[in-house]
């Protein structure tokens, strides 16, 4: 099953959000868990496929979508050691336990230094930037709007060709406008 099909069971757009994700999860599987339908084989099925396609997509896509990075040839950046496979992952592990529980400080200095261990990494770029616009997001609702603007630049700055990064900070970007335009 590929991320196209997991998007599809879960009848949602390809690129939706991890909240959106687990939203549509939830809502389907309440419709066709078999405790509520049973003895419709049919429905059985249908919740077999939305778990499969919502543990790919959560896996895969924990708390930020990555998406494709326009990156120098692969010969540039010498490969990844073991022991940095391992790092990498565990990492990416952790991060995601941080993000699901809003630890963003720890989150920022996880990443940080995984980009400092792996400078040449897209993917860890990507967690560095996702980190930095979630972080901005929790200071626009505790109503921070210079250190929100800051981490929305840093975002950006760690992953500038990553075109769904930007749309979003542009969106954050209209709502700090909005909120706190005459305050800054």
């Amino acid at each position: 099953m590929n991320l196209e099909e997991c998007y599809r069971i879960l009848e949602l757009p390809q690129g939706a959000s991890l909240a959106q994700v687990k939203s549509a999860y939830r809502r389907l599987a309440r419709r066709y868990h078999p405790d509520v339908n049973p003895g419709d084989r049919t429905a059985h099925e249908k919740f077999i496929l939305l778990q499969q396609a919502y543990e790919k997509l959560v896996r895969g896509l924990p708390t930020f979508r990555p998406t494709p990075v326009k990156s120098e040839p692969q010969s540039h950046a010498p490969p990844l050691s073991a022991f940095e496979i391992e790092l990498k992952h565990a990492s990416y592990r952790q991060l995601q336990e941080f993000l699901k529980y809003r630890c963003y400080q720890r989150a920022i200095s996880l990443v940080e230094g995984l980009a400092s261990r792996l400078p040449q990494d897209a993917e860890v770029r990507q967690w560095q930037a996702v980190t930095y616009q979630c972080w901005a997001r929790q200071l626009i609702r505790d109503r921070q709007p210079q250190a929100a603007r800051e981490y929305l630049h840093r975002a950006l700055k760690a992953d500038p060709d990553n075109r769904l990064l930007w749309q979003e900070a542009e969106k954050d970007f209209r709502t700090l406008d909005r909120l706190y335009g005459k305050e800054i």
